[in-house]
């Protein structure tokens, strides 16, 4: 049997209302068949795309979230890149089983590193001795870095994430998927397109500016279309969650710390998450929150506790008849949904000039939960723009300085995800061109890989 070229297309939040209000991706949706698609509990980026990948569960894949708490080291890890965190065959190793000559170009999909697909490339920053973050990528093979960096430039990290994020990041790795697909021609492309993602955090999915990031997205993403179609390979557009209007911040930390479960230490006046001294306290990642423990002794005191918090819609714990496929034993002992346009806050702090210094900062790997305030610029600073060109200009002459932006107003945040049962507009999409076999309107994320499987013929 021919191996059929395939290209996955995730574009991050794009669901039913937006793709209306698109041209190229509508009128591919419209030549072929658009199905819901149900993503896993929670909703967020790496746990949706692992489901995908491997066709198991967060319980099975052991990827519960963006980031969990390491027991043993007593630390929060978020955004880490091995592809060996992920438990599972992943799709690619299974084609590549049945059929030697298959091979897969992963651009971006997150855990993307150290993989054994053939091709990958990866957001990677250098992270210098003197404190600088120079934006970089990694890839495999390692020369494809430098090649695209030659030809493209430098991968627009600032572009990625932040308050600075916009369709640069994912115009670049649609230009590097075209260079890349001509240079290894592989069976499977995996693509990643980040930028809707941005605006519908920042303003909310219903804001007026939502309409030109469409467009924005709509564009690269017709390009990378009329690509595939015109060299034989075949598209699927998917993507991860849908967004909701927020209206509401849970600040489930400090809630913790005035019931006396979450500790803290204090450094030069700044404090700081204690989590191996914390009784109780939330590893929070967008509309979910990871609760642990110190002692199992102590769960029916917090369940209790967590039942009484304006917000939290949902509390599962770990043994819980009927609790989601979440309990692999990276998850908290207890995990939190909230309620429709809320989402949970990571701060812990009770006094804001207290804060640590990197609560200011687009700093992922250091806090202790998933800050969508990142995308903001504080609008309680005069001139900011003028004042983060100097602290830059600093910055590339190999000064220490601190780019302390970023607002703590939970309000700020206009839009968020995780809980997966949202109105039918604003759920999330997968597109094929036609079924290989009959599938129902809405389509568990874990059968993502099985209809990749299908459209290459394995």
């Amino acid at each position: 049997m021919e191996l059929q070229p395939t290209a996955v297309i995730l574009i991050v939040g794009l669901n039913r209302s937006l793709l209306e209000q698109s041209h190229h991706l509508l009128r591919f949706s419209k030549k072929g068949i658009v199905k819901t698609l149900k993503p896993d509990f929670p909703a967020v980026t790496c746990t949706v795309q692992s489901s995908m990948v491997t066709g198991l569960t967060p319980q099975e894949h052991g990827i519960v979230g963006n980031g969990w708490y390491d027991r043993q080291l007593s630390e929060v890890q978020f955004w880490k890149q091995s592809n060996k965190l992920v438990c599972g065959e992943k799709v690619w190793e299974t084609a590549k089983k049945k059929d030697p000559r298959f091979t897969c170009l992963n651009m971006f999909w997150w855990y993307n590193m150290y993989s054994t697909a053939d091709y990958s490339v990866t957001p990677r920053p250098q992270y210098r001795a003197d404190g600088r973050k120079i934006p970089d990528c990694y890839s495999e093979p390692e020369g494809l870095r430098n090649e695209l960096q030659e030809k493209l430039g430098p991968f627009p990290l600032f572009n990625f994430w932040g308050p600075n994020s916009s369709i640069k990041s994912s115009q670049w790795i649609a230009d590097a998927t075209l260079y890349a697909h001509q240079k290894y021609n592989p069976t499977l492309s995996l693509v990643y397109l980040p930028h809707l993602d941005y605006p519908l955090q920042q303003f909310g999915p219903y804001a007026p500016q939502i309409k030109q990031h469409v467009e924005q997205i709509d564009a690269v993403a017709g390009k990378l279309i009329d690509y595939f179609e015109a060299n034989r390979v075949t598209p699927i557009i998917v993507s991860e969650y849908g967004i909701e209007e927020m209206k509401q911040a849970i600040p489930i930390n400090r809630l913790l710390r005035e019931e006396g479960g979450l500790k803290v230490r204090e450094e030069q006046g700044r404090e700081l998450l204690d989590p191996g001294r914390s009784q109780a306290f939330a590893v929070v990642d967008h509309q979910i929150a990871h609760i642990y423990l110190s002692d199992p002794q102590h769960l029916k005191r917090y369940l209790n506790f967590f039942h009484q918090i304006p917000g939290v819609e949902r509390v599962f714990a770990r043994g819980d008849e009927g609790a989601p496929p979440i309990f692999h034993p990276r998850a908290g002992d207890i995990v939190l949904m909230a309620s429709p346009n809320h989402w949970f806050n990571y701060g812990f702090w009770l006094d804001d000039s207290k804060a640590p210094d990197y609560a200011r900062t687009v700093d992922i790997h250091r806090k202790p939960g998933y800050d969508p305030l990142e995308l903001h610029m504080d609008p309680t600073l005069s001139f900011p723009y003028l004042r983060m060109a100097w602290k830059m200009a600093r910055h590339k002459m190999g000064m220490r300085t601190l780019f302390d932006f970023i607002p703590l107003d939970p309000n700020l945040v206009g839009g968020s995800h995780g809980r997966v049962d949202l109105p039918h507009a604003l759920q999330p999409l997968i597109i094929t061109e036609k079924e290989k076999q009959p599938r129902p309107e809405e389509i568990p994320c874990q059968q993502v890989r099985d209809i990749i499987l299908e459209h290459v013929h394995i």
